[in-house]
């Protein structure tokens, strides 16, 4: 049997596709989420087991050799814990208060371009700068650089927040196994697969992709070139998302067969790549894996919640809180997760400056508007 360093190794490394096939690897999982102080003392003292090990990690080595004696036993018995902890978590969250908190964000705006790292934007737009102004830099605070720290505070609040909204959903199914303890690239196990949770919107970047592959014209030539048409002036020297939201407002103000049938031609675009992803989730799950964040990277099982306003796309952000359209879909997928194969869950992909291509469990969870 593989022991304690095997599988701690590979989870070190990031090498996670076996502990979804081998129930010793699972079992070890189970262990880490419990492995916190006060969520091990609470199983121990459920289980009778006393630990000679007086360091935490040694606590965890020697509770894994004694719960692989009986591997069956031991998932039961962790499983019966943590389903008891894990009620204790969700009844101690206030949903309809939290739902109402979330409603209360008017505008997802994080502020500035940054992908992953308020502090390396702020550094090399205000601090790594030539000609150094303590002058300047002070007058930059109000028009830009408090607005970017407000932006992305409310922001990853907002994500926060909403994200322990879903995760209560998933959690509170009969399949679904929460990690009461906190384990890196794992926020739940469906049906003993082991799932990292990512909620997100249809990429615009795999949007503008796909409308080349198509042939489509880019989205924003598109619409300067109908605006022209149409007699809309535009401010053009303005960025490129406000000169697409000033044409799309115009064009909607306008409300004529011309400027209707413009963007109603860019919804049916957009609603025919949306369409495709859902006929056939792997292409979309392996360009999610090959174009995220190099910060962030992870080669884990994931479960992706794409959320979609087809009324707006711009705003599928909202959707995060609706707990009425959320609930439901997740539910109706929870249900039939049973009737998934395995086989149908892989997914190949490589990302760049990695040198050996990855393999994982993935699958998608369209949330339509």
């Amino acid at each position: 049997m593989k022991n304690f360093d095997y599988w701690d190794n590979l989870h070190k490394n990031e090498k996670l596709e076996e502990f979804s096939r081998d129930i010793v690897g699972l079992l070890w999982l189970k262990i880490k989420s419990i492995i916190r102080v006060e969520l091990l003392i609470g199983f121990l003292e459920t289980s009778k087991i006393t630990l000679n090990a007086k360091k935490q990690n040694d606590n965890f080595r020697e509770l894994f050799d004694l719960l692989s004696k009986d591997i069956s036993k031991s998932h039961s018995l962790l499983d019966d814990y943590i389903r008891k902890i894990s009620m204790t978590q969700i009844a101690n969250i206030d949903i309809s208060q939290l739902v109402s908190e979330l409603y209360k964000l008017k505008n997802f705006d994080w502020g500035g371009d940054y992908q992953n790292s308020l502090d390396k934007y702020l550094v090399s737009r205000y601090v790594k700068v030539p000609n150094p102004s303590y002058d300047k830099l002070i007058s930059k605070f109000e028009t830009e650089i408090n607005p970017a720290v407000q932006g992305y505070v409310l922001n990853s609040w907002y994500n926060y927040w909403s994200s322990v909204l879903i995760e209560n959903i998933f959690k509170s199914h009969s399949v679904v196994l929460p990690t009461v303890g906190q384990i890196k690239s794992v926020d739940f196990f469906i049906n003993e697969i082991p799932f990292d949770l990512k909620v997100t919107c249809l990429p615009a970047e795999y949007i503008k992709q796909k409308r080349k592959e198509k042939g489509f014209p880019v989205e924003l030539t598109y619409l300067k070139k109908k605006a022209t048409e149409a007699n809309i002036t535009f401010d053009k020297g303005a960025k490129p998302n406000h000169i697409f939201y000033e044409i799309t407002e115009k064009m909607k103000d306008r409300n004529d067969a011309f400027c209707n049938q413009v963007l109603a031609t860019l919804k049916a675009e957009k609603l025919e790549i949306l369409k495709e992803a859902q006929d056939n989730p792997t292409v979309l799950t392996k360009w999610l894996y090959e174009n995220q964040g190099e910060m962030r990277f992870g080669s884990e099982n994931r479960l992706f919640l794409v959320l979609v306003d087809t009324d707006d796309f711009k705003n599928s952000w909202k959707l995060k809180r609706n707990i009425d359209l959320l609930k439901p879909t997740i539910v109706s997928y929870l249900d039939n997760f049973k009737n998934k194969r395995i086989d149908d869950l892989n997914v190949s992909f490589v990302f760049k400056g990695k040198p050996h291509g990855f393999s994982a469990l993935a699958d998608v969870i369209f949330v339509v508007k």
